[in-house]
Order: structure tokens, then C-alpha cells, then sequence
């Protein structure tokens, strides 16, 4: 099972990985929204900002954010971790429920480039 501390070097590596990205995940990286990971097996939220092609985590609560996150994400640690390392398709993961996905209609169209 990831750590915490894993959840939070995934989402590090992902901010990282949108902050060099070329294209349309540039243009989709490059959004300005509030965001929110909550680590359901952890049961621990990421929230912070999507803002200038990165990800920039605030805080770390315990629980579900307990605020709506204009993007908003929940998965187990391990599901975040195989992720961000190439080894989980986004796709799959959240047509099978893996990985929850909620944002705006205009959003997702953006995001869908990204993920």
C-alpha cells in the first residue's frame, strides 16, 4: 500500500511531468482551478492549485476535502502511484470506477487532453 509520503512524490512527479509537457497537455496543464486528491484507501486529501502548468499542493487533511475542489480527484495511493508511473491508463481506470474524476463539462474537455 503507498504511504502518504509516495501519494504526495506522485503528485510531485505529475506536477513536474505537466510543467515540462509541450502541446495540447500544455495548454490543458495551464489552467487556473482549485484541486483536490483524496487518497480513499489513505483516507487523506492533497488540496491545493493547478496554476502555471503546475500542481501546487496547500495542504494535506485528513478525510475527504472539506471543500468542492473546482477539479476533483479520488483514488487509492497505489492507483495514484501506477498512474503518474505510466503503468495504469487513466481511461480504463476511471471507466471502471479506479479513479473518480469530477470538474466542470468545459474543464473535462481540457482535462481530457491532459489525463
Amino acid at each position: 500500500m503507498a504511504t502518504i509520503e509516495a501519494c504526495r512524490a506522485a503528485l510531485e512527479k505529475l506536477s513536474d511531468n505537466m510543467q515540462h509537457a509541450e502541446g495540447d497537455v500544455r495548454t490543458a496543464a495551464a489552467l487556473d482551478r482549485s484541486v483536490s486528491c483524496h487518497i480513499t484507501d489513505l483516507d487523506v486529501s492533497f488540496v491545493g492549485r493547478l496554476q502555471g502548468g503546475r500542481i501546487h499542493v496547500h495542504d494535506t487533511l485528513q478525510g475527504p476535502p472539506p471543500e468542492k475542489a473546482q477539479i476533483r480527484l479520488a483514488m487509492t495511493g497505489d492507483d495514484l502511484v501506477a498512474l503518474v508511473d505510466g503503468e495504469l491508463h487513466f481511461a480504463k481506470a476511471w471507466g471502471s470506477g479506479r479513479v473518480r474524476l469530477h470538474a466542470g463539462v468545459r474543464d473535462l474537455l481540457v482535462l481530457r487532453k491532459l489525463l
